[in-house]
């Protein structure tokens, strides 16, 4: 059978022309999960669903049961639909079951095979059915996502406050989504669009949904994160060694909802890493014009997750790799190292301390005219928790 691309199967699903079995895998549970439901509303009319709809996990199933549900005819309907998700947890006498049934399967009934996020798919499954890949959305495609996701509710949002709600909310689609409807919400109270329901169908008096606009000032009041504080900028600060705004910023940015000392941690890691591949290709003979593109497709080929947009991620390292000299970035690294053990001891001190610290141990060496790797009481910007906290900070 086929493979499709996700944008063909929304095809069908609008035509509401189906084959008779699809199989959904990839890393992208929420996209599939979406699909799955706009795809059984497709097969059958909303006043007959509930005799004709039946969603299952595998292994909740034994051979009989699936067998039986594979076997029920519509009831006063065209035809059904059938979900089986975590595919894998099938039991052997219930996959021997389904894979009978998918050498002749029922022309009145469309069977949906979810897998769970897996690298690789279920080769028999994928042959036996229409396949259909969702790849986790990582680069410029996220980013594109959003905007896409916001006009299909009518709105339209700017690249600024696309990539202010990508820095506050991360890469989880779900919560995307969650923030995007109630930014929607916001948008079209803002402009006093009463009549307009929130989730961008039709309009409760007929005319047609007003586009809205949701800009950085939108996702400053519903999400809570201003542009200069969000985790972005805390990375951009510290890749620039700027002591005192690194400082500033550690409040701010674990006051966040999904954002954490750990998560801070990860993502000055990756930062790290990169930079010192960065300065290991630079001192290879690399141009700097050309390190953009080579950022690019690291990314591409290992599929790290700096934590915010690509784009975003590439320029800031460029612009700082030549700030930092190898001894350096192996000392920061070493202080990353420590960090994440002292969050492993909460006896240790607090999150803000201990990233206080990590920021002063990474930004500042005793090779480049700086502490040592060593909290310094006196630094710049450091609070007084800091200052007390300095004697005994993490050593780089």
């Amino acid at each position: 059978m086929p493979t499709v691309t996700e944008h063909a199967f929304r095809k069908t699903i609008a035509a509401g022309t189906f084959a008779p079995v699809y199989y959904l895998w990839g890393d992208d549970d929420f996209r599939k999960g979406e699909a799955v439901a706009l795809a059984t509303e497709a097969v059958v009319p909303a006043a007959l669903r509930d005799f004709n709809i039946e969603a299952h996990r595998g292994g909740e199933l034994d051979a009989e049961m699936l067998e039986s549900i594979l076997e029920t005819p519509p009831m006063m309907a065209e035809r059904r639909a059938v979900v089986v998700r975590d595919t894998a947890a099938l039991k052997k006498d219930a996959r021997r079951v389904l894979d009978r049934y998918l050498t002749r399967p029922a022309p009145d009934t469309i069977v949906f095979l979810v897998a769970t996020a897996a690298p690789k798919p279920d080769v028999a499954l994928r042959d036996a059915a229409v396949a259909v890949e969702y790849e986790e959305l990582t680069g410029d495609r996220l980013p594109k996502w959003i905007a896409h996701r916001a006009s299909e509710q009518h709105a339209t949002i700017t690249p600024g406050a696309v990539a202010l709600l990508q820095q506050a909310v991360g890469s989880e689609l779900a919560a995307l989504a969650s923030e995007l409807d109630k930014l929607v919400s916001y948008a079209r109270g803002a402009a006093g669009d009463a009549d307009a329901d929130t989730d961008g169908d039709a309009p409760r008096r007929g005319a047609a949904v007003p586009a809205v606009a949701i800009d950085e000032e939108a996702v400053a009041a519903v999400v809570g994160v201003r542009r200069g504080e969000t985790l972005s900028d805390l990375l951009d600060r510290i890749a620039a060694r700027d002591v005192t705004g690194a400082l500033a910023l550690i409040e701010h940015v674990l006051a966040q909802p999904k954002t954490s000392a750990v998560s801070v941690v990860m993502a000055l890691s990756v930062q790290t890493l990169a930079l010192a591949w960065g300065r290991a290709r630079r001192d290879e003979g690399l141009r700097s014009g050309q390190l953009p593109g080579e950022y690019f497709t690291l990314l591409k080929e290992t599929g790290a997750f700096p934590m915010r947009p690509w784009g975003e991620a590439v320029a800031a390292w460029s612009s700082a790799v030549e700030r930092w000299s190898g001894p350096a970035l192996d000392r920061a690294l070493a202080a990353l190292l420590a960090a994440d053990m002292s969050l492993k001891d909460t006896r240790v001190s607090s999150d803000e301390q201990i990233i206080a610290s990590l920021v002063l141990a990474m930004c500042a060496t005793a090779e480049e005219g700086g502490l040592g790797g060593r909290p310094h009481p006196a630094a710049p910007g450091a609070t007084r928790g800091t200052r007390r906290r300095a004697s005994g900070g993490v050593s780089a």
